[in-house]
């Protein structure tokens, strides 16, 4: 079973004119696969390297990279690992290779698997990690717990309230959204 921790929990927030935002990052040990998942926004890279620090993992340790989508918001300290293969919605790259594949049902790590789920951008993934306490889901189906209920920027809002229904129907232990803390499933859980 895999191990997973949250490295920086996300925000989303206005301050008049200007927006501050910083992505949910989250690391995953399984096996010889250490995974470092939307390493994006965050207030300084140290955000990012003092928790992996602390947990005794070097960036040139962690051997891949996962990014929900390609907004800078999840994507922008992906260099921070010089030798992770990064994974996103169609591939696979590392240095200049690039290895075509489908996301849906893909293992990173025999317990990492992505999943196709289209949403906020028609090309979201999600990670689903098995660990010894139930399955944990990194998405942005969800922002933050508190929502929002309709994503402003899904292009389908529809399409949302599908693939968040996939992701409950895994019966997941830990939804680890977006831009906020990991939360149980309930009944006031977004649908």
């Amino acid at each position: 079973m895999a191990a997973f921790n949250v490295l920086v929990d996300g925000y989303a927030r206005d301050e008049g004119d200007d927006s501050r935002v910083g992505s949910t990052v989250s690391l995953v040990w399984d096996g010889d696969a250490i995974v470092v998942v939307d390493p994006g926004l965050v207030h300084s890279r140290s955000a990012i390297l003092d928790p992996l620090s602390a947990l005794d993992v070097r960036p040139e340790d962690v051997t891949d990279v996962v990014i929900s989508h390609h907004h800078p918001d999840h994507t922008l300290n992906v260099a921070l690992f010089p030798n992770a293969r990064l994974h996103d919605h169609w591939a696979v790259y590392r240095d200049d290779l690039w290895i075509s594949r489908d996301a849906e049902g893909y293992d990173v790590s025999p317990g990492v698997t992505l999943m196709e789920t289209p949403g906020h951008t028609p090309q979201d993934i999600s990670t689903v990690v098995q660990t010894a306490d139930g399955i944990v889901v990194c998405t942005h189906l969800w922002w933050t717990a508190e929502g929002p209920a309709e994503d402003p920027y899904a292009p389908d809002p529809r399409l949302v309230h599908a693939q968040r229904a996939r992701i409950l129907d895994l019966d997941p232990a830990l939804i680890v959204p977006g831009h906020g803390p990991g939360f149980t499933v309930g009944d006031a859980t977004p649908r």
